[in-house]
């Protein structure tokens, strides 16, 4: 394999020097990227809730939080209870063929204004772009729902250039990392509650990328505190979701960025022996924290007087309330020390991934990494 020289005068391999410099781009573009899906969410289910219907939808995207909880609102509002025998049909694309969900689509409604007919797992019909024949002049009676799980059509093709058209359509990639605590803010408001921020990193820490799980784990939350309650501080979190705050991944980045060496080792030795520690996902929440104090870096580099909106900028899916640690972290991890610590994060992503064939064990990698970044 060749090797490339990078700041730290240390040896990484190339492609590492490659994905550090994609990673930057690619968390600007991503800071971007999927803004627009809460906010189209909202507007299908308002258009839904107020008895507009489009004749297609086409909900898709890697996570399913959006086009399930979109299927579901439609199959609950779109036919009333007492019509639904006769002009509600439901399949799988495992047991049907687009000429059958076309035949069904094609049908009218018995004695009412429309009928409905929901394909769910629609990625496993095996001519699902045969569909298109249908969606290119759908009848205005009909609302067909096209529900694919965890996966997208293709957009090239003849049924997604159909329903752009003719229909809606609802594409849900998957939130990175950074955006879930945003994410989950937005959606304890929606739901009349306030979580404090600290609360809402400790549950994004806890639950994944998944949306589905956040919405599940909030249910349970919410049954366990008592009536009436509001506030979701990160007390709550620890109790009933069952994440130790003391030693987590968020707390490792807040104690390294205050460079607090000997708590920073005692949290990673304990998170590098958990039963769910993964080495990549770790090296991934730290990579995406000083990524941002890179940012902050090239900022503070500008000179002259910082607005709120420079901060909000470059910290995009940060919380002001954590503009305090970022401001700390850039005084103790200057431009060249940040760009050593993201150098030595490939290097340790290559080896929690078995690079090198070293036989260390998590834990140690885990409490190795976190000594170097301190001393970066």
């Amino acid at each position: 394999m060749k090797y490339g020289q990078f700041t730290t005068g240390k040896h990484v391999p190339v492609f590492h020097c490659r994905y550090i410099i994609c990673f930057y781009y690619f968390c600007k573009v991503m800071a971007k990227k999927g803004t627009g899906t809460d906010t189209l969410y909202r507007q299908i289910l308002e258009d839904i809730r107020s008895g507009k219907f489009a004749p297609v939808y086409l909900l898709m995207g890697d996570e399913p939080y959006y086009p399930e909880m979109v299927c579901q609102a439609i199959l609950e509002n779109c036919i009333p209870e007492e019509e639904k025998d006769f002009n509600e049909t439901v399949c799988y694309g495992s047991d049907v063929t687009a000429e059958q969900v076309i035949t069904a689509a094609r049908r009218f409604p018995m004695m009412a204004e429309r009928q409905l007919v929901a394909l769910k797992e629609a990625q496993l019909l095996k001519d699902l772009d045969n569909l298109a024949i249908y969606c290119e002049e759908p009848l205005d009676s009909t609302v067909l729902v096209i529900l694919m799980h965890k996966a997208s059509a293709d957009k090239r093709k003849a049924l997604y250039k159909a329903v752009q058209k003719k229909g809606v359509i609802l594409d849900s990639p998957t939130l990175r990392d950074y955006e879930v605590p945003g994410w989950i803010e937005s959606y304890y408001s929606s739901r009349g509650l306030r979580i404090d921020p600290q609360a809402a990193q400790l549950l994004a820490e806890s639950a994944g990328t998944e949306l589905s799980t956040i919405a599940v784990e909030t249910d349970k939350l919410l049954k366990n505190l008592p009536e009436g309650a509001t506030d979701i501080l990160p007390e709550d979190i620890e109790k009933n979701v069952g994440i130790s705050r003391q030693y987590s991944i968020f707390e490792l980045t807040k104690e390294l960025s205050y460079k607090n060496a000997a708590r920073a080792l005692k949290i990673a030795a304990h998170i590098g022996t958990s039963a769910k520690f993964a080495m990549p996902m770790a090296v991934s929440a730290l990579f995406t924290h000083f990524n941002r104090i890179l940012r902050y870096d090239a900022l503070l580099a500008k000179g002259g007087y910082i607005q709120e909106a420079d901060k909000a900028r470059v910290l995009a899916g940060v919380h002001p309330f954590f503009y305090k640690e970022y401001e700390a972290a850039a005084r103790n991890y200057p431009l060249k020390s940040a760009m050593n610590v993201i150098s030595l994060l490939c290097e340790y992503d290559y080896l929690g991934k078995g690079g090198n064939g070293e036989a260390a064990t998590p834990d140690q990698l885990m409490v190795e990494m976190t000594a170097k970044i301190l001393n970066s």
